[in-house]
């Protein structure tokens, strides 16, 4: 049976819920705003078959990419909507042209991150761009397995860890399931995101219109998080850099305590594509700062894809695209504020977190080494 000691043990992929025969298995959310399981002892057979799926327990192992690619779709409003090049895009689109289904995490009505499917091309909108919360995968492995079972090419994207999830629940391969994972540098809490949204539209959630955290009206290397009203307002247009909490994010405040140890980076988690952003491209002719999609492929089926999909690509090196995207194979380190952000959030919010932040900001000596950095 699960049984969670240590919270740096469970990334929160939910395998576990969706497997239980007895479905003695329920997903609590802690003070900090994660999800684990909680089992039912009274009701629990003691089928080892929780422990069975667990990517955690059951980690794989780190695999070198066959071939690395810099994409672009060709289509310049789908990647002007997109966070890099809009490589998914034209991945999801060639699985629904086969009739297929693609799974991918949007926002629901409350702005919340869930994972859902669509079988339109309509449907694609709510799932491009990137989300930085940690999204709920809900019942969606059973329903990618019962669509595989009915013999339709089903797309499943998410994190690492929730790529190794599925695949543990599986159990078994599909040839026609594609597993598409993100780079991911750690997943924020959703409580902190809720206490954020709710900050800024006055607990007025239902005004929103759009959220975006990589809008590139400004350019993809300079991002903006913006978060549009009913009335046409913004609530916030501003650089990343600047925003609250993207701040917490980059600075490892808010992640979920698994991800200092991730169990599914380096190809563990057995996806057939990793894709992200191209950052560090040196071609003038990759690089518009319009946006560059990265491509890691690691099966015959992940290069099928990458072939029939119609993106532009360029074939490049791993450790090109490595040196400026570690976090392929680098979790985060454990941040010494974090217990001093948790008490000050649990305290006042995330408006009352700015002491911790300022408390972690870079010396002038630390700040004029690094803008020497940039300039070189």
């Amino acid at each position: 049976m699960i049984t969670i000691t240590d919270k740096h043990n469970c990334c929160g992929c939910s395998a576990c819920v969706q497997t239980c025969p007895k479905q003695c298995i329920s997903f609590e959310e802690d003070e900090q705003g994660f999800r684990y399981p909680l089992v039912d002892k009274g009701v629990c057979v003691d089928c080892g078959l929780c422990e069975k799926v667990c990517p955690v327990l059951n980690a794989g192992e780190p695999r070198q990419p066959l071939e690395v690619y810099a994409a672009i779709n060709p289509n310049e409003e789908i990647r002007r909507e997109s966070s890099s090049g809009g490589i998914f895009t034209a991945l999801a689109k060639a699985v629904l042209d086969e009739g297929g289904v693609v799974f991918g995490a949007r926002f629901n009505d409350q702005w919340e991150v869930v994972h859902a499917y669509t079988e339109s091309k309509e449907g694609l909108a709510p799932f491009r761009g990137s989300k930085y919360v940690q999204s709920r995968v809900g019942e969606t492995y059973r329903q990618a397995k019962a669509f595989l079972q009915q013999g339709r090419k089903v797309m499943y994207t998410g994190t690492p860890c929730q790529i190794a999830g599925l695949k543990r629940y599986l159990g078994k391969e599909y040839d026609q399931l594609l597993t598409v994972d993100v780079v991911c540098h750690g997943v924020p809490s959703p409580l902190v995101w809720r206490d954020y949204l709710r900050d800024i539209t006055a607990n007025n959630l239902s005004q929103i219109a759009s959220i975006n955290f990589r809008d590139k009206s400004t350019g993809w290397k300079n991002y903006s998080v913006k978060i549009s009203g009913k009335e046409g307002k913004d609530y916030v247009n501003e650089s990343f850099r600047q925003n609250l909490f993207m701040q917490v994010f980059l600075k490892d405040l808010c992640l979920r305590p698994s991800c200092t140890n991730c169990a599914a980076k380096s190809g563990k988690s057995c996806s057939d594509l990793t894709i992200a952003d191209y950052w560090g491209m040196e071609d003038p002719n990759w690089d518009d700062n319009k946006g560059t999609s990265l491509a890691l492929v690691h099966s015959s089926q992940g290069q099928q894809s990458m072939d029939a999909c119609g993106v532009s690509k360029k074939q490049t090196s791993y450790e090109e695209a490595y040196r400026h995207n570690p976090s392929i194979e680098r979790s985060v380190a454990e941040n010494k504020y974090i217990a001093p952000f948790w008490s000050s959030f649990s305290s006042n919010g995330l408006k009352g977190v700015q002491p911790v932040l300022d408390k972690m900001k870079p010396s002038l000596v630390k700040r004029i080494y690094r803008k020497f950095r940039r300039l070189l």
